[in-house]
């Protein structure tokens, strides 16, 4: 009974040991976590600095990042403003139809480059359907292949 007793009070220690590090772990983790120390305010103001592809990047590095960056439109707005040089049309159309800005971002931000590659003349030589890169070719609408021939026409 004795050797059974003292198996036990070993188990609740090392059970103790483990509770404990896990909990210095975790408050180690909140401590470097800098989202959850500052202020919301200085939060947005440092991930508002970030590019696109950054922006993407931190919201994938864990879950307190992903719910900041995810829910904060004011960090995508500014990213779907500048696509909306390109894109006018579609922006405008998505901001009516009530979508998200981060939404918008990734419902028109393939389509904005590939849209900026054709109106600059990137591929005004191109003599054959074979000649066009196929990884970057993206899904466009009468309304833009009007906008691309226009160009095209103009050149």
């Amino acid at each position: 009974m004795q050797k059974n007793s003292k198996r036990n009070n070993n188990s609740r220690v090392s059970d103790l040991e483990l509770n404990a590090a896990d909990a210095e772990k975790e408050k180690k983790e909140g401590q470097n976590n800098f989202v959850e120390l500052l202020p919301p305010e200085v939060t947005f103001k440092i991930f508002s600095q970030l590019d696109i592809r950054s922006l993407c990047r931190a919201s994938i590095t864990c879950r307190s990042w992903n719910n900041t960056v995810r829910d904060s439109d004011s960090l995508w707005k500014p990213h779907c403003l500048t696509l909306r040089a390109v894109c006018q049309r579609e922006i405008d159309n998505d901001v009516e139809s009530g979508y998200s800005w981060r939404v918008i971002l990734l419902r028109n931000y393939q389509k904005s480059k590939v849209k900026h590659e054709w109106l600059s003349g990137r591929y005004s030589n191109i003599c054959s359907p074979l000649s066009l890169p196929e990884k970057i070719m993206y899904p466009m609408d009468a309304d833009t292949w009007g906008e691309i021939l226009e160009a095209e026409l103009e050149r």
